[in-house]
């Protein structure tokens, strides 16, 4: 059943450029879909659209019929001395009114009303108030406060206090709890720590409802969506898998759309010799060859009017490295650090050597700023001291990217964080991280923050550093913008430290992982993939059974003589998959051979294109084979 339509969507903010241009799709009832595209593409727009935030200029939106749609982006205004707890108590609203009603009839049978009307009106509530998990609403708040990490102190406190992030986490904790049947999710993870994100991602598997995330966040696209469709110049563009499948796919469409338009190129250059020699022809008083020349020459329009295929080139900027000399990076013995009576660390000893990549993870609130800051001498330790080696020169890339003189343009930016450089060499720099032609006369005030992070590490590159600390480098960036950055850290080759939630990047880089908890960091000495099965390993033997339970009951009954039927012609197609996909790379192959030879490409063009409709035919067997077996 279609869960949501959206058709036609037009969207324009100014009279020169739609950002949404005709974006059409369907959304069927328990679909998980990812919504991609770079920031400013129009994602949040196009939420806004469904909620009925902003009316577009054109176009539908139709939702089926009694669904509840609720918007993660959207923080509701609240009465005046509202507490965190009153905000997730509001999803009880319905059982709360109920409550009272039973309880009002409640009074008036303990009065001596006895009268049919009452007590039948007191079983329906009843029965509605318990088929609503009425008597279950403080078991499901301390679960949903504990995987989102409101603690008690947390939820006492009033919710204007609170900050954009901590508001974030509670809204969605109240979206929750109000079972909504369809939720969007607009950045969901920007605000989470590790294990509240996870936690997200076990709720939304057991969601019963539809979801529509936006996400930058690879891992979290990859294990909650099973479809994306990307957004990029107002269209949009479908992919039937998660992120990983997307990033494949996007590459192979590029390769194709590429080959595509330089066979079209090649037939141009053709046409337009053939053509060239029409005119020739009709000069000499050939007539007819005139109206074929100009015939041929409509066609030649038609075909130059296919875009040549573009994609995001990669940063042409590297860190400049700075030599190291000496055994230590820096050292920490005996370090202690607390705010307001209470300890955030303590007891910290530590040492790190030239080369190393360390991540430093931890729940929010725990610290992990506050020690990076030590490490910058922008705080002091309560105790122990902090030693650095004598050549150690750092570069940081904070969390929140801020200039001095925000109204600067970008050139003078550049030229105010290195004294005596010139405009042109200014620009050069720029130029690497894509800021090119009038871009480099925006002000700093007007840039996103992919693009803030991005102008903060051109000031920074090309300083001689061999240690980098870097605090959440990812966090509200988009794809592009988070690759740009990984790709500027992936060549640099002093040391690195850095804070970050995204475990795409963590798992990328780090060789050693920092964990600080309860007020003690430990040490492993290993990358992410492995400290991660160490974590599980050292779970309680309860919470370990506890999950190999809820595997067990999420496979469900053994599955009956059509399952098992249903399996079998499952292998058989698998094999007729992998036996079409072997004749496709044949005859790309083929293909690349027969490049020169326009006649045998096209007939090989034409047999892979019937080669590839077979194989989405097979593909959407397999689809529906694997449901039937249920995998």
């Amino acid at each position: 059943m279609i869960e949501l339509s959206v058709s036609g969507l037009v969207k324009s903010f100014d009279l020169e450029k739609n950002i949404l241009d005709g974006v059409t799709f369907q959304i069927e009832r328990g679909e998980r879909v990812g919504l991609l595209g770079k920031n400013g593409a129009g994602k949040t727009t196009l939420f806004r659209i469904l909620t009925g935030e902003l009316r577009a200029d054109e176009g539908d939106v139709v939702f089926a019929p009694n669904r509840r749609v609720g918007l993660i982006s959207q923080i509701p205004v609240y009465p005046d001395g509202y507490t965190v707890e009153d905000v997730l108590q509001s999803a009880f609203e319905q059982t709360s009114r109920m409550a009272e009603e039973m309880a009002a009839l409640s009074d008036k049978m303990a009065n001596g009303d006895e009268s049919a009307e009452t007590l039948r009106r007191y079983g329906e509530l009843s029965a509605k108030f318990e088929g609503l998990g009425g008597y279950d609403t403080e078991t499901a708040v301390n679960k949903v406060a504990n995987g989102l990490s409101l603690d008690a102190e947390m939820r006492a406190r009033l919710f204007d206090t609170l900050s954009g992030g901590e508001k974030t986490r509670v809204n969605l904790g109240r979206l929750i709890l109000e079972d909504t049947d369809i939720l969007l999710l607009d950045e969901p993870t920007n605000h989470l720590d590790l294990h509240a994100t996870e936690w997200l991602e076990e709720y939304l598997a057991s969601f019963k409802g539809t979801v529509l995330a936006i996400s930058h966040d690879r891992y979290f696209l990859d294990r909650t969506v099973t479809r994306c469709i990307e957004v990029s110049g107002g269209k949009a563009e479908f992919y039937s898998g998660n992120y990983s499948f997307y990033a494949v796919e996007k590459e192979r469409r590029y390769i194709e759309r590429m080959r595509q338009y330089e066979k079209e190129q090649a037939k141009i250059g053709q046409l337009e010799k053939s053509a060239e020699q029409l005119r020739m022809f009709a000069f000499k008083g050939m007539d007819k060859t005139y109206r074929r020349a100009k015939s041929m020459e409509k066609r030649i329009e038609r075909m130059r009017a296919t875009d040549k295929p573009t994609r995001d080139r990669a940063l042409t900027a590297q860190f400049v490295s700075r030599d190291f000399f000496g055994d230590e990076v820096f050292e920490l013995k005996g370090v202690a650090k607390g705010f307001g009576g209470r300890t955030l660390f303590q007891n910290v000893d530590l040492q790190v050597a030239g080369g190393e990549r360390i991540a430093l993870i931890g729940d929010n609130g725990m610290g992990k700023t506050t020690l990076l800051k030590l490490l910058l001498d922008e705080e002091y330790p309560d105790a122990g001291k902090i030693r650095f080696g004598p050549s150690v020169r750092v570069a940081y890339l904070p969390q929140i990217v801020t200039f001095e003189g925000p109204n600067r343009n970008l050139v003078d930016t550049m030229l105010w964080s290195k004294r005596g450089a010139t405009t042109q060499w200014a620009r050069d720099q720029l130029a690497k991280f894509h800021f090119r032609g009038e871009d480099v006369f925006k002000s700093v005030s007007v840039l996103s923050g992919g693009e803030l992070s991005r102008l903060y590490l051109c000031t920074i590159m090309d300083e001689a550093v061999n240690l980098l600390i870097l605090d959440e480098p990812t966090n509200h960036l988009d794809v592009a913008s988070r690759e740009w950055i990984e790709e500027a850290v992936e060549a640099y080759d002093g040391t690195l430290l850095f804070v970050s939630h995204d475990r795409y990047f963590i798992n990328r880089f780090a060789t050693r992982v920092w964990e600080l908890e309860n007020g003690v960091i430990t040490d492993y000495r290993v990358g992410f993939e492995r400290y991660r099965r160490i974590k599980m390993e050292l779970r309680p033997a309860e919470e370990k059974k506890a999950v190999k339970e809820k595997h067990v009951t999420e496979k469900g009954p053994k599955p009956d003589r059509s399952r098992q039927a249903a399996r079998r012609q499952l292998t058989v197609c698998e094999r007729e998959i992998a036996a079409r996909e072997a004749a496709i790379a044949e005859l790309d192959r083929k293909l690349e051979e027969a490049a020169s030879d326009y006649e045998k490409y096209a007939a090989l063009y034409d047999e892979k294109s019937a080669a590839e409709a077979q194989l989405g035919e097979l593909m959407q067997r397999w689809e529906t084979l694997a449901q039937e077996a249920g995998e």
